[in-house]
């Protein structure tokens, strides 16, 4: 409560001080009702446009007058009679003052607001009753019916009945014998009778003019009416205006244009005359005006004012005289008229408006806008809106003139023609007959809306607005005279015009301002013609020629044989019949704006020579075509074609005297090159035009190697290029040609020719310059030449450069860049020396150089040598280079190929960039003894000298002190905005003294934004913006300047030279590299990569990197917390993988029976066998491992690039004992030592174990459970390295681990065993840590139990025979290589089969022969069944994904309209890259899922998408879409491809598609939220409330609601919470009652709000107005907010008011 009343006395307190201002100038007509004092500005036949205070306008609608006069209105209408009916221009007359009510406010299309007026009395005098009226008052009425003694008049005062009689009335206006129904006037009461049931008017102006309101007639803020005439005295002068009073309790306001004189009413308290000009009811607002022409009405107010003519002109040279900043200005023009500016008038519309600059200006221009009848001033525009309103050619019809040719907008396309907008107040009609030269069919095809077009102004009516225009290309064009008035129309003349009519004796012909004139049938033709209509047609354009012309009746008779009678005896003139290719002279006879109209000597025949077209070079044309003059003679000139166009281009010359040229269609080959030139652009590609008048086209795509978006910034109209044929039409004789430059070939020594050439044309023109004009200054530029040293005084110093003088060259600007006098101090006066590097004869400039490198002793040259040059200046198509340190100057080219373009700045040549020169000739008599070089761009060295360490034009030196403001404060940097604008950066390692920085500190935090900093520059980076694509602009890029803030560094006691000593700009990466990884570094960390598990780390400006989490460091423990929270401190790092270290790992794989499958640092890999998982050995010691488990691991061997590891804490802590200690070698076991190990794999004929180590542990068996046992070693052969070892409980005084089920023959006793063991061996470890086991032969008193590790033949024993018994030890299955449970019984073989072909033992090949007993069969049979089961709960699994492609084929089968097996099968392939087999997989899916289908198959579709737009092209990409739009329902597929657009960042392309459907599906909202989002997540928020608008239009009303409160919900989770919260306050103070938004908002507001605004929202929401239910539950949510968030307090305070609410609500809140 107390916030709400805290709100209410600011919003008292601010509706105080706009009413004490009084700025009713700038009070906008806020609501319906409010009553406003107009004068008619204009009135048409169905429509009054009234004038009203505030600079504002309405309109008063035919239909707005009164009831009696609308009652006339329909009556006459439906009787069809209109004799009787009385118009607007009758009943009102511009000057004429009304009392008006908004009857309704519009919005015009533009945005504009359109105030609809009436004058009704029922409605201006709404408040007043019968009882109220009182003699004296002054009424507005109309005239109800007229009687024969008087009229009957309607007050609108509803049961009263006024009359009007004859005698009273009194005619003053508009020479009126008697008043008409529905006629406006002003009358007074005489007379009330009947307690105001019947009135008595008067009309006698002059009294009523003079009448001033009176207390006694009771007026009150409801009963006041604008015109009123007022005594009043002020109270108070304000600086805008004044406050009065009058009536006794009214307070009115006078604003400054209301007002007479601006300094006369200074004191309180004087006594004047007001007359009321609105009343706002809303506030209570009453403004009035002490403007003299408004309190004697009783002159009138004229009609035409003097100076309305000036309204549309622009006006110099005036002075504001008085600045109002909530207004405007006012400002004096040069005649002493004043004029007011509106605020809104001072700026562009996209501005923000500065008073004091604009008040502080001296002068001002102006264009008068209208003239205002309240205050008789001009509203006019200062010089800030120049470009929008002054600057525009027209402002009013009256600006247009016929016959001009005019640009302007397409607007419209009608039934009857087309509109055109020439600017925002004139539009004009373009009939559908003047759209073209011909008639369209289809005008929509050529024209469409906000297209630019040129027309002619065929007519204009600027009193009625009526502008017609022709789109003609013939009229457009024509150089004829125009015909505008019957007074231009000599006979004898010829002009343009077009068939209006054709009839039987003729055709009528019009031109411009509805001049016309008829063209007899025998003047038709030549020939004779009987129907004109078989020949001629309306609208066709045709050139006329004036026979006979009679002005003052307006009639002329034309001939159209006449003309053609001129042209043909034109054409007997000698023709223009030369040879093309042959050599010409011609004198030049006229200079065109586009060339030179030259006779050909001898014979003096007229033809053309094109700007363009003397020169190879662009910028020598214009040059050559200032220094040509009439009667000068060209030679070397030759005839491109046989039109009467020459050219003198040298390279279009070589070519036709060289043969290479086609003379026709036929001669043209694919893979011809011809030389030519560009004739036209277009936006698809640009044609070339080549001697004898053939022409090709260069499609966009054939035009550059480059991308190009726009062709209009490549080639120029005239330009000669070397162009190849591609392609070939026959039949429509066209033909295709490239001008990539790597498609084409350039003659030998193209580039040296041209580069001759144009410097010769460049001398040809010095010497024409200096015949033109031979004065003295003239012949001593001409005698400078590049390299020429001079002996300069300076004149001038600046920080762009400096300035000499020279006795020698008086007259002539002299001057250097600050680029060529770099490390040079100069003062004014003081003596040079400079070298030339360029002349401007035109406008007698000279460019020179003071560098010592240019200045030195020139060394010599050789032929073949190369140097690095630097651009020292350059002149458009040429540039000055400098030979490394020889002093030398020379000239080349900027462009090295005649095809060569360029798309943006940074490509094109600039000075102080470095080329490699290779020297062709050391001096050149062409080039006045320059070396002739040939050259191609290099990469600047990084080490630049001091010349060379500027970064471009706003680049700063190394070493150079600036100051800056600190924009942005990140971790690992600061930005600097420097002084000069630009941007500089400061790493973290670059903020304090090295020695300061400490571990877990952030050295950036010392730094605020918006301090000031004085750094020290220490290189510079390139960056691009993210403004353009790069694609489209790959060496778009723009210089930041690297800076330190290192107090050391940043003194200005320490020189450049000393600070250069002691730091070198930093460039190459490889330096830090190797010193990354020769010493341990200090690294700043920038942000951890969770998905990837590394630290992005800097050390430097230029070096950043990543360290892997497991490179961080070697406790495991420690890797859990890093994952969780990295600080930005020193990172100590694991450099390399060394046998010997520990490192970190995680597990990527359990494998049963073989071990861990470890991932490593810098990508190794390795395995930890089960014997080395710890020092104790225990059952399944796997199960305590998860994959992704971090592990600290000790490598013990590399073999193959895997590493061998172990987890044995023994391996890194020497002081914890081992329990099962490693067994590395022989040496090591003892016979009867016990020993544990764990089992291997089970065979027939003995166990496979690992006990003796990891290297053992190689061939993976699928057993189900690790057993741990305890082996004796039996004996040891060292010779042979065999162990015998046992298991028997008699020799390991252990239990039998041994189950029975394993079907194991019976065991001997201990000493038959012995007998037999010394036939089992077993052989260890080989040197090369290569451990192999072979199966040792048995007998049938052998346990049947042996522990091996690879099986290998003895050597020693082979050959040896061995007896087995079939009865006691039968043949036994035995899995050698690892039993796999997913195989059938097919792949189980005897043990025979799995042994090696060297055995010569039959006996073993005998035993394996015999038949299995029925056990082993049965157990064989349950294993394969147990197999199967297990493969089909495996194929059954539908979390099982597919690992083929036939996998998933057989899933397709059964489930085929499943479009997630579709894309698992696309992924499948797109992860082995199988791009193609993925997008047949998705055209199989679109084929076969089923069309009703709909959701599947889209996704199907948003899948090919994706994969497009990974994989393909854009045009693949867009050939994809359009089939997905063709197919699917359009809205889905746009809202997934611009999602995908946005998730690639693709946001130019999202944003053109977001564009296209909001235009397409404008219907639906959810398509304007998606582009909402999409914008808010840019963070372009205006753009975003600029789409809401158009949403609101675009959608159904009743969906507003819905629409803003989602925006404002996009505003709280992507762009600005305080927005957001303004939008839902807008909307809920309008729908209070709408609990589902104030539910939203709590939730938005508990999330981003702070606790104050949560609370005052919870107290506006519990005194809504809606059920006790609702008010219950938002209640509930109050109280649970306070539990969590709150205090005790607050959560007693919120049951308080629960109570209360309560007690007010009696009987039924407790309900």
């Amino acid at each position: 409560k107390a916030g709400a009343k805290d709100d209410s006395k600011k919003l008292k307190k601010q509706k105080a001080e706009e009413k004490k201002v009084g700025l009713t100038l700038n009070a906008p007509v806020k609501c319906e009702g409010m009553l406003m004092l107009g004068c008619v500005k204009e009135v048409t036949d169905f429509e009054v446009t009234v004038s009203l205070p505030s600079g504002l306008q309405g309109f008063l609608s035919i239909k707005n007058i009164c009831d009696s006069y609308t009652k006339l209105l329909s009556e006459q209408l439906d009787s069809a009679d209109t004799e009787e009916i009385c118009s607007l221009p009758h009943l009102f007359y511009p000057g004429m003052v009304l009392r008006c009510v908004v009857a309704k406010l519009d919005v015009t299309k533009r945005g504009s607001l359109s105030i609809q007026l009436s004058i009704n009395p029922k409605l201006v005098n709404k408040s007043l009753t019968p009882s109220g009226l009182k003699t004296g008052m002054v009424l507005s009425a109309c005239v109800e019916s007229v009687e024969d003694y008087g009229y009957i008049i309607d007050i609108g005062v509803s049961g009263t009945k006024a009359f009007l009689s004859k005698e009273s009335l009194k005619f003053k206006h508009n020479n009126a014998q008697e008043l008409k129904v529905g006629q406006y006037l002003t009358s007074q009461v005489e007379e009330v009778k009947n307690d105001g049931r019947v009135v008595q008017l008067s009309a006698n102006l002059t009294t009523i003019a003079q009448t001033c309101a009176e207390p006694k007639q009771g007026w009150n803020l409801t009963t006041l009416l604008p015109g009123l005439l007022v005594k009043a005295a002020i109270k108070e002068v304000t600086k805008h205006g004044l406050i009065l009073d009058f009536l006794s309790s009214f307070n009115g306001q006078v604003d400054f244009l209301h007002m007479d004189a601006y300094d006369k009413w200074v004191f309180r308290n004087f006594d004047v005359n007001a007359r009321v000009l609105y009343i706002e009811p809303q506030t209570r607002l009453v403004g009035m005006s002490l403007r003299s022409h408004l309190i004697h009405l009783e002159t009138g107010i004229e009609p035409v004012p003097a100076g309305r003519e000036r309204i549309g002109e622009v006006v110099k040279e005036c002075k504001m005289t008085a600045m109002h900043h909530l207004s405007g200005g006012v400002l004096e023009l040069p005649d002493k008229t004043l004029a007011f500016v509106h605020r809104n008038h001072l700026k562009e519309s996209n501005e923000q408006t500065n008073e004091n600059r604009v008040f502080a200006q001296p002068e001002h221009i102006c264009r008068i806008l209208d003239f205002s009848f309240t205050v008789l001033i001009f509203a006019c525009l200062s010089s800030f809106d120049f470009r929008s309103v002054i600057g525009k050619p027209f402002y009013r019809y009256h600006d247009v003139q016929a016959g001009q040719v005019v640009e302007g907008t397409v607007s419209v396309l009608l039934s009857h023609g087309m509109v055109v907008h020439l600017s925002d107040h004139i539009k004009g009609l373009v009939p559908r007959t003047h759209l073209s030269d011909i008639v369209l069919q289809n005008p929509e095809k050529k024209y469409m809306e906000g297209m630019k077009v040129k027309c002619r102004v065929l007519s204009v009516d600027a009193e009625n607005k009526k502008l017609y225009l022709t789109r003609k290309k013939t009229l457009v064009e024509s150089s004829l005279p125009l015909f505008l008035s019957y007074n231009d129309t000599r006979p004898g003349r010829v002009s343009h015009g077009y068939i209006v009519s054709v009839k039987d004796f003729g055709c009528i012909v019009r031109f411009y301002n509805g001049v016309k004139g008829l063209v007899p049938l025998s003047e038709l033709s030549s020939e004779p013609i009987v129907r004109p209509e078989d020949i001629f047609y309306v609208g066709q354009v045709v050139k006329a020629k004036v026979l006979q012309c009679d002005p003052e009746k307006g009639k002329m008779a034309l001939s159209f044989k006449a003309v053609v009678k001129k042209e043909n005896e034109e054409t007997e003139k000698p023709e223009f019949d030369c040879e093309v290719g042959k050599r010409l002279d011609a004198k030049v006879l006229k200079k065109s704006l586009n060339g030179l109209e030259v006779a050909i000597l001898p014979d003096e025949i007229h033809a053309v020579l094109p700007m363009s077209h003397l020169s190879d070079h662009m910028s020598n044309c214009p040059l050559l075509w200032e220094s040509l003059q009439e009667g000068d003679i060209i030679s070397k000139l030759i005839s491109a074609s046989h039109l009467k166009t020459l050219t003198k281009k040298p390279t279009v010359r070589w070519s036709l005297e060289e043969g290479v040229v086609a003379k026709d269609f036929s001669e043209i080959t694919v893979g011809l090159q011809l030389v030519g030139w560009i004739k036209n652009i277009m936006p698809y590609g640009v044609f070339v035009e080549f001697p004898y008048g053939l022409c090709g086209l260069a499609p966009k795509s054939a035009m550059t190697d480059k991308f190009i978006r726009d062709t209009t910034n490549t080639f120029q109209v005239g330009q000669t290029v070397i162009a190849k044929v591609t392609n070939l039409d026959e039949e429509k004789r066209r033909f295709l040609v490239t001008l990539k430059i790597s498609e084409v070939i350039s003659p030998q020594g193209d580039a040296q020719t041209r580069l001759i050439n144009g410097l010769q044309e460049r001398r040809a023109v010095t010497e024409m310059l200096v015949m033109k004009d031979n004065s003295e200054l003239q012949q001593q530029l001409a005698a400078l030449s590049v390299g020429q040293k001079l002996k300069l005084t300076v004149d001038t110093v600046n920080d762009t450069g400096a300035t000499f003088k020279s006795d020698a060259l008086i007259g002539a600007t002299i001057l250097a860049n600050k680029h060529h006098m770099m490390g040079v101090k100069l003062t004014n006066g003081q003596k040079v020396g400079a070298v030339v590097l360029h002349v401007d004869m035109l406008s007698a400039c000279v460019h020179v150089s003071i560098l010592s490198k240019v200045m030195g002793k020139k060394k010599s040259l050789a032929e073949g040598l190369k140097y690095t040059a630097m651009v020292q200046h350059i002149d458009k198509d040429f540039a000055v280079i400098s030979l490394g340190d020889t002093a030398q100057l020379t000239v080349i080219q900027t462009c090295s190929h005649l095809n060569e373009i360029f798309l943006s700045e940074s490509e094109k040549l600039k000075a102080g960039m470095t080329l490699s020169a290779e020297v062709i000739e050391p001096s050149c008599q062409e080039l006045q003894g320059l070396p002739l070089v040939s050259w191609e761009r290099s990469m600047p060295e990084r080490k630049r000298t001091a010349s060379e360490n500027q970064t471009g034009r706003k680049g700063h030196c190394f070493g150079e002190i600036l100051q800056g403001t600190v924009r942005t404060v990140k971790p690992t940097c600061i930005q600097v905005t420097l002084e000069d604008g630009s941007s500089g950066s400061v790493h973290v390692s670059e903020v304090v003294e090295p020695a300061e920085v400490r571990l877990g500190s952030f050295p950036t935090s010392s730094v605020k934004v918006g301090s000031v900093v004085t750094a020290r520059v220490i290189g510079g980076r390139e960056a691009s913006s993210h403004r353009f694509l790069p694609f489209s602009h790959p060496k778009f890029t723009y210089t930041i300047s690297e800076l330190t803030l290192i107090p050391s560094d940043c003194t200005f006691k320490k020189s450049k030279n000393n600070f250069k000593g002691k730091r070198k700009p930093k460039s190459k990466l490889g330096i830090y590299v190797l010193f990354l990884f020769s010493s341990m570094s200090s690294c700043f960390s920038r942000q951890f990569n969770s998905d990837r598990k590394s630290l992005e780390v800097t050390t430097d400006p230029s070096v950043s990197g990543t360290v892997e989490l497991l490179a961080m460091t070697t406790d495991s423990k420690v890797s859990l917390c890093l994952c969780k929270c990295i600080g930005r401190a020193n990172v100590i790092c694991v450099h390399k993988l060394e046998k010997g270290s520990i490192t970190l790992g995680i597990v990527t794989n359990i494998q049963p029976q073989t071990g861990l499958l470890v991932k490593l640092p810098f990508g190794g890999m390795g395995t930890v066998a089960v014997t080395d998982l710890a020092d104790a050995y225990r059952p399944n010691p796997l199960a305590v491992y998860n994959k992704d488990q971090f592990l600290r691991c000790y490598l013990l061997d590399n073999e193959n690039d895997k590493w061998q590891l172990s987890l044995r804490p023994s391996r890194y802590e020497k002081a914890k004992p081992e329990k099962d200690p490693e067994v590395l070698s022989v040496n090591k076991l003892k016979a009867g030592q016990i020993i544990r190990g764990y089992v291997k794999s089970v065979g027939e004929q003995g166990f496979s174990g690992t006990a003796l180590g990891r290297d053992y542990f190689q061939t993976p068996n699928c057993h189900p459970t690790i057993l741990v046992f305890a082996i004796l070693v039996f004996s040891i052969d060292k010779e042979e390295e065999f162990i015998n070892l046992s298991l028997l409980p008699e020799d390991t005084g252990k239990p039998d681990v041994l189950p029975e089920s394993l079907g194991l023959p019976l065991r001997l006793v201990r000493e038959e065993k012995k007998k037999q063991d010394k036939k089992s061996k077993k052989r260890p470890i080989s040197k090369k840590k290569k451990k192999e086991s072979k199966k040792a032969r048995t007998d049938d008193n052998d346990s049947g139990v042996e522990v091996y590790f690879r099986e290998e033949e003895d050597k020693e024993d082979e050959g040896k025979p061995q007896v087995t018994s079939s009865a006691s030890c039968p043949s036994r299955l035995q899995v050698t290589a690892g039993f796999s449970w997913d195989v059938g019984l097919s792949s189980l073989k005897p043990a025979s089969a799995a042994q090696e072909e060297d055995s010569s033992d039959g006996e073993d090949q005998e035993g394996s022969t015999k038949k299995k007993s029925r056990h082993e069969q049965e157990q064989e049979k349950k294993e394969a069944e147990k197999a199967l089961i297990q493969r089909e709960a495996e194929l059954m699994d539908p979390n099982l994904r597919p690992q083929d492609a036939a996998a998933f084929e057989r899933l397709l089968l059964a489930s085929p309209n499943s479009s997630l097996l579709w894309l698992q099968f696309m992924a499948h392939h797109l992860q082995a890259t199988q791009i193609e087999q993925a997008r047949t997989v998705a055209e199989r899916a679109l084929k076969t899922i089923s069309f009703r289908e709909e959701q599947e198959k889209l996704n199907v579709w948003v899948a090919l998408l994706n994969l497009e737009n990974m994989y393909g092209t854009e045009e693949s990409l867009k050939k994809v879409f359009e089939r997905a739009v063709q197919f699917c329902e359009p809205m889905p597929v746009y809202q997934k491809l611009s999602e995908i657009y946005a998730k690639s960042n693709k946001i130019k392309e999202a944003e053109g598609l977001y564009k296209t459907m909001v235009k397409r599906f404008r219907q639906n909202k959810e398509v304007w939220f998606s582009y909402g989002t999409f914008l808010l997540q840019q963070g372009q928020s205006d753009a975003a409330s600029n789409l809401l608008q158009r949403a609101l239009k675009s959608l159904p009303p009743k969906e507003s609601v819905d629409v803003i409160a989602k925006f404002a919900q996009l505003e709280f989770r992507y762009g600005d919470v305080e927005r957001g919260r303004n939008m839902f306050d807008k909307v809920l103070s309008t729908y209070p009652k709408r609990t589902d938004l104030w539910s939203v908002f709590i939730d938005l507001m508990v999330k981003h709000g702070s606790q104050k605004e949560i609370r005052a929202l919870f107290d506006r929401v519990i005194h809504l107005s809606v059920s006790v239910k609702k008010i219950k539950f938002f209640f509930k949510r109050y109280l649970e907010y306070e539990k969590t968030h709150g205090t005790p307090q607050s959560v007693q305070a919120v049951k308080e008011k629960a109570i209360e609410f309560v007690e007010a609500k009696g009987t039924e809140g407790t309900k």
